[in-house]
């Protein structure tokens, strides 16, 4: 079957949703993954603007090869990489189907990271992307784009699976979505470390069953370091629901609540503490999403958020603080101006339509929205 897709038109053996209904057997195009490939090219045209030498790509798991035909058609001198036979032979095809430049291997990524040098490596694994991190990481020149699906490991929902893989103890809580966004983040900051290098998160989001990243990689030792000093670990109280947050790779988790005196305090980390995103990349890189593009609505309105949501490492659900305190739940706009009026910073998160971000505590959000 053909598939028509930002401006490119591939051919695909088969077509389904990997989230739900599993990688599967052969060679298969996932159309739920449009917008993480429209926001992957918004993002290669602003890194063109902010890197201009920044011109050699890798599609590490070329699968159809969609993702790197349409990068290809962005100017950028792709190569697409797997190990299905079938899966190459398909890149290849695709890339001559519309007219484009690049080749197809067939290789396994990790080794051929370390015989051949590229500016941006995208790495969009089926489950998590720990294996291929080294490789990438220490061999990029530029940038490293980052899908993870194991969002499962990396929200403490399987908890021993997040530690094992990503070397951090996650906690499943309410902002589950951000803790696995800072997990991984964690993960591949430190993995980059090893290598006296930098993996500054220029974008960053989650979305339905999978967290995506950005980083810029900065070969200077002292910028490590900096990611390294934003490191720490949450604290979470599960009768009152606040959360503190503490630097440094050493956890002093509180054997109290000190909101509520409550003892059921649940500790996470090392997480990723900074900011996900640099605003004025995002900002860019919303410049970049055009019509022809199938999820640019969504996109646009992803990026929005992203570009305005506060830096705090955890977010707040609206429901479920006010189920918490039996009340209804007002209009979200209504709730965070109610927010502001009291004299705090408050956002939307893009995690979700019920999220939002704030430095006030849970006594103060309860009194600034209670009407």
């Amino acid at each position: 079957m053909d598939v028509r897709e930002g401006g490119v038109v591939v051919s695909v053996p088969d077509a389904r949703d990997g989230a739900s209904e599993g990688a599967g057997d052969g060679v298969f195009y996932n159309p739920t993954q449009e917008l993480n490939r429209d926001v992957t090219v918004a993002t290669l045209r602003a890194y063109r603007e902010r890197e201009p030498r920044a011109s050699s790509y890798l599609d590490a798991m070329a699968a159809s090869g969609i993702r790197g035909v349409r990068a290809a058609a962005e100017g950028y001198d792709v190569t697409c990489a797997d190990v299905d036979a079938d899966a190459v032979e398909l890149a290849r095809e695709n890339l001559a189907r519309n007219d484009l430049g690049g080749e197809a291997v067939e290789r396994d990524v990790n080794p051929l990271l370390y015989e051949s040098l590229f500016d941006v490596v995208d790495l969009d694994p089926f489950g998590t992307p720990i294996p291929f991190a080294d490789a990438a990481l220490s061999n990029a020149r530029s940038m490293v784009c980052v899908t993870a699906t194991d969002t499962a490991p990396l929200c403490g929902a399987h908890q021993r699976s997040g530690i094992r893989k990503y070397s951090t103890l996650p906690q499943n809580t309410d902002y589950h979505p951000e803790m696995g966004l800072r997990v991984l983040l964690s993960a591949l900051i430190r993995t980059a470390a090893r290598y006296d290098k930098a993996a500054v998160p220029i974008l960053s989001h989650v979305t339905r069953h999978y967290a995506r990243t950005y980083l810029q990689i900065d070969a200077r030792a002292t910028r490590a370091d900096e990611l390294i000093d934003r490191l720490g670990y949450v604290h979470h109280c599960e009768d009152c629901l606040r959360r503190t947050h503490e630097f440094g790779l050493i956890a002093h988790p509180p054997d109290q609540c000190d909101a509520c005196g409550g003892d059921r305090i649940l500790s996470a980390g090392p997480l990723y503490l900074g900011p996900i995103r640099d605003a004025d990349f995002v900002h860019t890189v919303r410049e970049h999403v055009t019509d022809e593009m199938g999820e640019a609505a969504r996109a646009e309105r992803l990026l929005e958020t992203v570009e305005t949501e506060l830096d705090t490492p955890t977010h707040y659900d609206q429901h479920r603080l006010c189920k918490q305190w039996s009340r209804s739940a007002p209009a979200m706009d209504d709730f965070l101006e109610s927010l502001r009026d009291a004299g705090f910073e408050a956002t939307r998160a893009h995690y979700s339509g019920t999220a939002f971000k704030t430095d006030a505590g849970v006594p103060e959000i309860r009194e600034a929205t209670t009407e």
